[in-house]
């Protein structure tokens, strides 16, 4: 075991991360000591920083000294604020590099996945049945409750099951703008994602976001693949389940038809996200992802950052690594969007840490977002989407997304990711059908008290296990669960509830 109790992460830092609780009193650096308690994950003051001085850790700016703070002291909330804008140098595109293929230790990678008739590949195989408005998500639920019942599943054991999908939005607001065409994407997203075989559409008939509608945006031709039914045109709820419960039975032979064959990892498309986020997070299970994404994209695949409001004040690590200035232009004018965002909704981006992120020992959002950052690795930035887009390139890509974790990862999965792995360090609870999500503990407390949760520790990066070592069990990881290991979510059921699109507009 590691027997030092601090850690200092870049020559340049005036402060130092606690690893294990320190009383006061606790010896730290040379002959600093605590002046008070410093929880497990938090920070003290390797020397003298002055009111209005900045406060650094990985070598970069996480706030600012609110009074002067003494060698020893616990830097937290009390002594810490955001301060005054400062200067971010972009230096856009300065650390682009060519694409990569796998390093001489890296064999090509394979999974055992499903073939779509669009070319892409899917890491499961359900059947989806999706609601176009809050009114027809009672008749979703009761058609996959019907279908579950019924045992039919029994006799397709190719099909991973049925998911039905209700969410509160569809009508009440404008049937053109923004928050339309994010739900619309959103909707034509999870009907055509490679992990479901078929999907049933079910709409109440009258709402904005209008079945016929989306059909023809999108082109969709009604076949074995997907299915529309509206209750007011059916005769009312219990003939729509009774309909839809006759559609699913008709897509199943169809769905039993794919089968499980070796296909290139440069196929599978990451979804990053990180919750209940503490101080481990930026130290352990992010880095270590980062790795892992790095590894899928030198093996042609893609990986996804979101969660805007998480990148703010660290978005100038990016800008640097994006492919050209007018990639990294594109993150910029993001951030610029949600200050605007947040203001004329009476908040502010260090709005965000929650509750929960202070506890454990994050103080500001600079802080968080160097900590979630560091998911993404080191690959160059291919490109940025908006919520719920189409991902159509591969590599290292951005998605604008809340950090609202159900609501991001929404966006990803509508975007095509087809895999997920999340970190947590206070213990998130989720799951994400029909993607599978990896949950990555950050600290050894969290991974013992939840293992049940957990997929893998990456609390022993702290103890000694290399970043590169855990990243690789990462991706081997990602391999297993794409070809069918159930997650551990997937085996507690995770994943009825977690479709939430984002809702932008006004509720009307």
């Amino acid at each position: 075991m590691n027997a030092k109790k601090t850690l200092r992460l870049n020559p340049e830092d005036n402060i130092v991360v606690a690893i294990a609780d320190l009383p006061a009193g606790s010896a730290v650096e040379g002959e600093i000591v605590t002046r008070a308690r410093v929880p497990r994950g938090h920070k003290t003051a390797s020397r003298f920083i002055a009111t209005g001085e900045p406060i650094r850790k990985f070598g970069q700016v996480i706030g600012f000294a609110s009074t002067d703070i003494e060698p020893g002291d616990w830097v937290h909330e009390k002594n810490v604020t955001m301060g005054e804008d400062f200067d971010r140098d972009y230096a856009f595109a300065s650390e682009a590099r060519p694409p990569e293929g796998p390093r001489t230790d890296e064999t090509p990678a394979f999974f055992e996945g499903y073939k779509r008739a669009d070319g892409r590949a899917g890491t499961r195989n359900y059947i989806g049945i999706l609601s176009s408005v809050n009114c027809s998500a009672t008749v979703v639920d009761y058609v996959a409750d019907e279908i579950n019942r019924s045992g039919i599943l029994d006799d397709y054991p190719g099909i991973d099951g049925i998911v039905p999908l209700p969410h509160g939005q569809g009508c009440g607001m404008a049937g053109r703008g923004e928050a339309f065409d994010v739900l619309s994407r959103t909707q034509w997203g999870y009907a055509s994602h490679p992990n479901f075989a078929a999907v049933l559409l079910v709409g109440l008939g009258c709402e904005v976001f209008q079945i016929p509608r989306m059909k023809d945006t999108y082109g969709i031709a009604e076949g074995d693949h997907f299915q529309s039914l509206t209750i007011q045109e059916i005769g009312g709820t219990r003939k729509a389940v009774e309909a839809g419960v006759a559609r699913i039975r008709e897509m199943l032979p169809f769905a039993a038809r794919s089968k499980r064959e070796p296909i290139s990892a440069s196929e599978l498309t990451l979804a990053l996200q990180c919750g209940g986020s503490d101080g481990y997070s930026g130290l352990t299970a992010n880095p270590a992802l980062g790795f892992a994404a790095d590894m899928l994209v030198r093996q042609g695949g893609t990986a996804i950052l979101s969660e805007t409001p998480e990148i703010y004040g660290a978005e100038h690590l990016l800008t640097r690594r994006a492919e050209s200035a007018e990639v990294g232009q594109k993150i910029v004018d993001l951030i610029h969007w949600w200050e605007d965002y947040t203001s004329r909704n009476g908040g502010e981006m260090n709005n965000n840490p929650s509750p929960g992120n202070k506890a454990g020992g994050l103080t500001t959002i600079l802080e968080k977002s160097l900590g979630a950052v560091a998911k993404g690795g080191t690959s160059t930035l291919r490109g940025v989407y908006r919520y719920a887009e189409r991902i159509d390139r591969k590599g290292f890509v951005y998605m604008d997304t809340p950090g609202y974790d159900p609501v991001a990862a929404t966006g990803q999965v509508a975007g095509g990711a087809n895999v997920l792995c999340f970190t947590t360090g206070r213990g998130s609870a989720y799951g994400c059908k029909p993607v599978p999500s990896i949950k990555l503990a950050t600290n050894n407390e969290l991974y013992a008290r939840m293992t049940d949760d957990m997929d893998i520790n990456c609390g022993d990066v702290i103890d000694g296990v290399p970043l590169e070592v855990k990243g690789r069990e990462i991706f081997e990881a990602i391999l297993a669960i794409s070809s069918g290991k159930p997650s551990k979510s997937e085996l507690l059921g995770y994943g009825r509830n977690e479709f939430v699109p984002w809702q932008i507009g006004a509720v009307m």
